[in-house]
């Protein structure tokens, strides 16, 4: 929920509606670093929506405690940010967003079994 509060509407240009999924997508592909997880999401048929892909990509970053530093990597770019978010996301305001990345990197410790 997090990942969507304050999201814009962005459409592709089919018409389907983006959501953090391609806010992922797009940030770790700007910061030019193949992420194992985005193949592995890519890679499954079941998933045709960009919020099950997103649920994935999340399920597979807690599972492999990469989390925190794929998140981090996204919200690094503050243009890109506005571009996704609108004023009152927590990923805009500097204090919150470290807040928010100390508490996932905190989940590094913790051992997640969760159905990919």
């Amino acid at each position: 929920y997090l990942c969507q509060f304050d999201l814009k509407e962005k459409r592709s240009f089919f018409g389907q509606r983006k959501d953090y999924w391609d806010f992922l997508c797009q940030g770790l592909a700007r910061c030019r670093q193949e992420h194992e997880g985005i193949h592995f999401v890519t890679s499954l048929d079941k998933l045709k929506t960009p919020v099950g892909r997103g649920r994935a990509f999340l399920r597979y970053c807690l599972v492999h405690r990469q989390l925190a530093e794929s998140l981090q990597l996204c919200l690094l770019d503050p243009e890109s940010l506005c571009e996704w978010y609108y004023a009152r996301s927590p990923f805009l305001s500097p204090k919150r967003r470290a807040e928010i990345l100390g508490s996932l990197y905190e989940l590094d410790y913790v051992t997640f079994h969760l159905a990919l």
